[in-house]
């Protein structure tokens, strides 16, 4: 088993660490992963993506042609990647900012309003992990509770123990919608 997961959105929007916590979720449940980040020079605003990728064996490159999940967080990426996601795959995309359907019947849409969810919230950018939450569900690997933990040791406990109560509902969230 190999499942490519990539994560695709502006600078800014957390893509990189949703990214880098599955990885560290399925890496912490015994799984062969890589990641790989992209992203342009800007700080924010910028294009930035990463791939995911989850295997039971070691994994022969970091590189997916044809994932078997996106994560759009927004329309310049679903049009970039939507077409790459191969059949039979999920494409979940952030309904808050994606206004046009993207049309492809051999994959599953999952429509998620992540940043109306980050704001009932209290958090805008908790968006990213409404999106993970999500990933986890339509994954079926691993509990949302590895990925919690593999979040409160990217964060870090001391002294954010607010923003990851609400990071933890987002997950919780976006767990629950897909």
């Amino acid at each position: 088993m190999e499942i490519g997961v990539v994560f695709a959105g502006f600078g800014g929007q957390g893509i990189l660490l949703a990214g880098k916590v599955l990885a560290q979720a399925a890496m912490e449940r015994g799984f062969e992963v890589t990641w790989l980040p992209s992203y342009g020079p800007e700080m924010r605003g910028g294009t930035a993506n990463c791939t995911v990728v989850i295997a039971d064996e070691p994994v022969g490159s970091p590189i997916v042609d044809r994932p078997q999940i996106l994560v759009a967080m927004n329309g310049p990426s679903l049009e970039r990647f939507g077409p790459r996601v191969a059949p039979g795959g999920t494409i979940i995309f952030n309904a808050s900012l994606v206004s046009a359907p993207f049309a492809r019947a051999d994959v599953r849409l999952l429509p998620i309003p992540m940043n109306a969810i980050a704001q009932e919230l209290g958090e805008v950018r908790a968006a990213n992990m409404v999106a993970l939450g999500a990933v986890v569900k339509v994954l079926g690997l691993f509990p949302l509770e590895a990925v919690a933990e593999a979040l409160s040791k990217e964060l870090g406990a001391r002294g954010r123990e607010r923003l990851l109560e609400v990071n933890r509902q987002a997950l919780l969230r976006g767990f629950s919608l897909a």
